[in-house]
């Protein structure tokens, strides 16, 4: 059903270059699905790129982007709309975290989390937002985290981030519930990915949870699956996001059990 429901339509993925924005790539394109790759990484893209096309009939367009370079994002938009014509499904999974806690943290990492996870992600959905609306046809895709759910120590600063997502897209849902357009939140727990080489520099988060990791393409299936259905969340493992549903209820006890219980970052 999914398959049939992917079949020629074009899909645009930020982050695309690995991870799980690479492992949404290649089972989309399983799918028949076109894509249009974009990442700050256009040598990783163009190999992506050429394994799509060589493996599936599809076509596959990629572009070099920086998403917290809102002036490009209007600019590479405007290029894949010219290219392609529309935009059936955006993906917005561009993002990167940096643990400390939040008197370490450099008004650079700060503006640079928010640029990217926030500020990019919101650029990017504008640029498809007044199409889909015409057409009334469409599904945005956003990657948030379970940290924008549940902020553990050492987090503040990439859980604001994730909190200004979610905020964001529950909101974007509501607006676009009239016009036939999909909006699903991505609330994962921590995935084996490169991006905790920047994330933890020093490994320790990684040990201690090691064995709850989600791999990527576990997580890329549940997000490919949901394209183009109504789905409101996915939450990954679903065990973690009792958490949040913990916190809401007795914030006070969490908080002061969380404090001590919480992986070390």
């Amino acid at each position: 059903m999914v398959k049939e429901q992917l079949q020629g339509k074009n899909i645009v993925i930020t982050g695309a270059s690995g991870g799980i924005g690479a492992e949404i790539a290649k089972l989309s394109a399983a799918r028949g699905a076109n894509l249009v790759l974009l990442a700050r990484s256009i040598d990783k893209l163009e190999q992506l790129q050429t394994r799509l096309e060589q493996n599936h009939q599809v076509k596959v367009d990629v572009f070099q982007l920086d998403v917290s370079d809102t002036e490009k994002v209007k600019e590479v938009f405007e290029q894949i709309f010219e290219k392609i014509g529309q935009i059936d499904i955006l993906v917005n999974n561009a993002g990167f975290g940096v643990f400390r806690e939040a008197h370490e943290a450099t008004m650079d990492e700060i503006k640079g989390m928010f640029n990217v996870n926030v500020v990019g992600l919101m650029a990017c959905t504008s640029m498809v937002l007044p199409r889909m609306r015409t057409r009334r046809y469409g599904h945005i895709i956003n990657i948030a985290s379970q940290a924008g759910k549940l902020a553990t120590p050492k987090s503040s600063v990439y859980s604001a981030t994730k909190h200004a997502v979610l905020g964001y897209t529950n909101s974007l849902r509501m607006e676009l519930d009239d016009y036939n357009v999909q909006v699903t939140s991505v609330n994962p727990g921590p995935i084996a990915t490169n991006f905790f080489t920047i994330a933890d520099e020093q490994g320790t988060y990684v040990k201690n949870v090691q064995r709850f990791m989600l791999q990527p393409e576990y997580v890329a299936q549940k997000v490919v699956n949901s394209m183009l259905t109504k789905t409101r969340e996915i939450n990954l493992p679903r065990w973690m996001n009792m958490g949040s549903v913990a916190y809401v209820l007795f914030p006070r006890l969490y908080e002061r059990i969380g404090k001590r219980l919480l992986p070390s970052k």
